[in-house]
């Protein structure tokens, strides 16, 4: 028994060892769902070096390649989740309205076993995000999932564009106002916040401008301002190198936020949730914000009580660009559910429906030219599926970041058998009185009959 845990956990080490690598890999036979450039039938595509080298029919695999025969299945992308809190722990810095100095990405878990089950489910990359307790909160961390390597740096999708989580609503009037009492105790105040950190961004931006105009000029003497990493992220928020990612509900706080972001000259911007997006899609799409909904989740609590599972299908035909997330270590195993759930929501069809899980996120983080549709010349991130991956039957059978195979459901560890045979197997029967098990077979049955 000691052996097999130990050859489990061997093959688990081994797969995190391989993961920091970029894999050469020919995927045969499969239907090919490209997201971008339609269906293509029985054919392959050939990841070289971690990059999609070719897509076409009859592509021959380069010497010791692994080639993975699809016939039967479905080739796609790999999911992103644009919102999750994966590999984290702690996620609120709830120490003050604004946070923008801290980042998720000091200390993300590349051991957490949440990777392992999303990568079961097909999502190969997901964002790492700070709380909603601040209106401004952490940067937050787009993490590709090679599960198991122990270098937290191997985790982060290196060169990927900067995001910070923002937060609307109960949950900052909550934590600072109503638990604190300073400010914001109100939505209201919120804004305030947003208007006051952005003017003291701008009078800092001037301030060093105005000393790296001067300080090679004869004579000068003056000295550089105060460094702030708070400032500094907010500036760069301003000067556009840093994706606003915000936590919304409400119609009317969506719109409010689209208003300050004008008034600074602020464009990118993703909301996350939007459960009222519905309610001002046609705004949302003349600023160019994006939105990254839940498929059917609300009323949870009191500010989200009216939204409608048509939301991302009106946002889409709407021309927003539009994404389901989980905010979940348990629902991103299934996103592919969760975007098909659009179907009877709305009837997007399939490649709209696909959007909502690919290219869509992809475009939210800013990495749309590197993942989110199977195209040549784009990172090796790919889920392969028995069955269509929107219908209720769907089945992830592998999962592959940068040309790796990091599930394999045929050779999954979790289904090794620890107990090879019954004279192994520990007895686990529990004593349980009369009255105890009179009691349980009541609930059975009344479970079984509700």
């Amino acid at each position: 028994m000691k052996k097999n845990i130990l050859s489990a956990l061997l093959l688990l080490i081994s797969v995190g060892l391989q993961a920091q690598e970029k894999g050469t890999l020919l995927i045969r036979n499969g239907t090919v769902l490209t997201i971008t450039n339609g269906i293509k039938e029985n054919s392959d595509v050939l990841i070289k070096d971690g990059k999609i080298q070719k897509i076409g029919t009859g592509l021959k695999a380069p010497s010791g390649a692994d080639v993975i025969d699809a016939k039967g299945m479905y080739v796609m992308p790999g999911i992103i989740d644009a919102h999750s809190h994966i590999a984290l722990s702690a996620i609120n810095e709830a120490t003050s309205p604004v946070t923008a100095e801290v980042s998720t990405g000091d200390a993300v878990n590349p051991l957490d076993i949440a990777i392992y089950r999303a990568l079961a489910g097909g999502v190969t990359l997901s964002h790492a995000m700070h709380g909603s307790a601040n209106a401004i909160g952490g940067q937050c961390e787009t993490i590709k999932h090679r599960y198991g390597t122990v270098d937290p740096e191997e985790l982060k999708m290196k060169g990927a564009p900067r995001t910070i989580k923002f937060a609307l609503g109960e949950n900052p009037t909550r934590v600072h106002g109503s638990g604190n009492g300073i400010l914001p105790r109100t939505r209201m105040g919120v804004e305030e916040v947003f208007r006051n950190s952005f003017s003291e961004a701008n009078e800092y931006m001037a301030g060093w401008n105005e000393y790296n105009a001067k300080k090679n000029q004869k004579g000068f003497k003056g000295v550089a301002p105060k460094y702030d990493l708070r400032l500094e992220t907010l500036a760069d928020i301003l000067k556009g190198n840093i994706i606003i990612h915000c936590h919304s509900y409400r119609a009317d706080e969506i719109y409010m936020l689209m208003q300050v972001c004008k008034d600074y000259g602020i464009k990118r911007l993703v909301f996350q949730h939007v459960n009222e997006g519905f309610k001002v899609a046609p705004e949302l799409a003349e600023f160019g914000a994006m939105a990254s909904v839940f498929s059917d989740w609300w009323a949870y609590k009191f500010e989200v009580y009216y939204s409608t599972a048509y939301n991302a299908t009106i946002l889409t035909e709407n021309n927003v660009v539009t994404s389901i997330n989980s905010d979940s270590r348990e629902l991103i195993r299934h996103l592919y559910h969760e975007a098909a759930k659009t179907q009877k929501y709305g009837s997007l069809p399939n490649d709209k429906a696909l959007s909502l899980i690919t290219i869509n996120p992809a475009k939210q983080l800013g990495i749309d030219d590197r993942v989110g549709s199977l195209e040549e010349g784009k990172e090796g991130d790919v889920a392969i599926f028995k069955n269509h991956p929107l219908s209720i039957y769907a089945v992830p059978m592998y999962t592959i970041v940068d040309g790796i195979v990091e599930f394999d459901r045929e050779n999954d560890p979790a289904d090794m058998r620890i107990y090879p045979n019954p004279e192994e197997q520990i007895d686990v029967t529990i004593a349980v009185s009369d009255s105890e098990y009179d009691r349980c077979m009541q609930d059975t049955e009344f479970l079984f009959n509700h």
